[in-house]
């Protein structure tokens, strides 16, 4: 396409979103600029819990130490994980529903927030070998936890459309993205320096009993209690219904039901989710194997994991910020399909490196350091993490244009049921990809060949989105 071409669409496509995004606030309620800050910055408060969590640090500590077998307690983390997957599958279209029927979206944010907070805060007490908490306390609270987080994250994304001004909602859903991964990287950081890998733990804590690992739930609790209060405070909401909770909990059951019921009516809506729930998938798997992945293929230690995170999560920061821009450019749809397609490039050329190979085809000679670095010194591991970057940037750009694209989609009184359903569509099929990545892998015997199972999904989900109209569906 010419670039006369390109600009006549960008500009025409950018009118059509101005168009579609306004509706969503029929209240003609004023949102100020803190307000919109505000809904930003709730996910600086919530999103280092799932990284710090159930990534870096408190993940393989519950694995390694409180269950006391590495094998076991990664099964049993995953296990853990799902059920609270399959938690919030059954039960966000439902408060969804319910939540759109009564009109207000924060008090569900601040319910949930507040299960974040206690069980996060609790998680000070799995020790070792069952000398806290039990393992089926500490697993509850994990469970809980995750719930939580996935769960606000229905009700905050529906209110994206509500809060954003007209032709700004893929920039301040990318902005969320973006101060997300700033948090995460920061918080990061600070626990990585003054508690993980510090000879003296801040504040004097025991190395022996882990309590440098167990602080990580106890500062993601205080961290979201401080930065969900600007959220609460100044973030607006729609005006409640004033109808008794009986009458609202019954029409908005009802309302779910209708809405189950008229699929067919709501067809374009349905394929974005049947598109969704199979490329998200392979874009959950992107970011929770590529350390596993590159630990295997290129014998990382801890310190190199680390390091790997902390560079990703720069590039994520830029992900969320240029995914926002493209979508209220370009149409969230077909940002949503170019990034993708980086991902699915990115993946490709990424399974090219091995330190005895560069780009599948070109020899190299293990161990030839290229650069004078602490870590990443051949060109393999240096390629390698080049590649990924750019994936990094790509994959959360992918997930601020699909809740873009929801809240552009979605009829406007049902936004939050339909980001019920949203929430559905990332948790229904959430065991396929791990399968078919533990499939090819035994089958093949190389992780290269596993890490391609991932780019299938991706390339399936892409070709179901061209499918798919960005334009918002009309309410029956």
């Amino acid at each position: 396409m010419s670039m006369v071409g390109w600009t006549g669409h960008a500009c025409g496509a950018s009118a059509a979103m101005r168009n579609s995004d306004a509706p969503p606030n029929a209240a003609n309620i004023e949102v100020s600029r803190l307000g919109r800050l505000s809904w930003a910055l709730f996910e600086w408060g919530r999103n280092p819990s799932f990284t710090l969590i159930s990534l870096y640090i408190y993940a393989p500590y519950f694995a390694r130490d409180v269950v006391g077998d590495p094998v076991r307690g990664q099964a049993l983390w995953g296990e853990v994980s799902g059920w609270a997957g399959l938690m919030v599958a059954l039960c966000a279209p439902f408060l969804g529903a319910i939540a759109d029927a009564g009109g207000r979206r924060k008090p569900w944010v601040a319910f949930f927030v507040a299960i974040m907070i206690l069980s996060s805060a609790l998680l000070w007490y799995g020790m070792p070998m069952g000398a806290g908490f039990s393992l089926f306390a500490i697993a509850l609270l994990i469970a809980l936890n995750n719930f939580g987080y996935d769960a606000s994250i229905v009700f905050h994304g529906a209110m994206l459309p509500f809060v954003a001004r007209p032709g700004r909602v893929g920039r301040l859903s990318g902005l969320g993205y973006a101060l997300g991964n700033i948090s995460t990287l920061l918080l990061l950081l600070f626990v990585l320096i003054f508690f993980a890998q510090a000879e003296n733990p801040l504040f004097g804590l025991d190395r022996i009993s882990h309590e440098h690992e167990r602080i990580v739930g106890p500062i993601c609790a205080l961290w979201l209690a401080a930065f969900c209060i600007p959220f609460l405070l100044w973030t607006p909401d729609r005006p409640p219904s004033m109808r008794p909770l009986r009458v609202v909990v019954g029409e908005g059951l009802r309302s779910l039901g209708r809405t189950v019921k008229s699929l067919r009516h709501y067809r374009n809506v349905a394929k974005y989710l049947a598109a969704r729930m199979i490329y998200n998938d392979g874009l959950n798997m992107m970011l929770l194997f590529g350390g596993v992945y590159a630990s295997g293929v290129f014998g990382w230690e801890l310190e190199q994991r680390g390091v790997f995170g902390i560079v990703l999560s720069v590039f994520a920061i830029l992900g969320g910020l240029i995914g926002g821009r493209m979508a209220d450019t370009i149409g969230a749809r077909r940002s949503l399909q170019i990034t993708l397609g980086g991902v699915i490039v990115g993946g490709v050329i990424s399974l090219g490196f091995a330190p005895d190979r560069m780009f599948f085809v070109f020899p190299y000679v293990p161990g030839t350091e290229v650069a004078a670095l602490p870590f990443f010194r051949t060109g393999p591991e240096l390629g390698y993490i080049g590649v990924i970057s750019l994936v990094a940037v790509c994959v959360v750009a992918s997930y601020a244009n699909s809740r873009t694209l929801m809240a552009r989609l979605a009829p406007e009184r049902r936004m939050t049921e339909f980001f019920g359903l949203y929430a559905l569509s990332g948790e229904a099929t959430a065991f396929a990809a791990p399968i078919a990545v533990a499939i090819a892998t035994t089958i093949s015997g190389s992780q290269q060949w596993g890490m391609a199972a991932i780019l299938v999904f991706l390339a399936i989900g892409l070709v179901g989105l061209s499918f798919v109209r960005e334009e918002r569906a009309e309410e029956i």
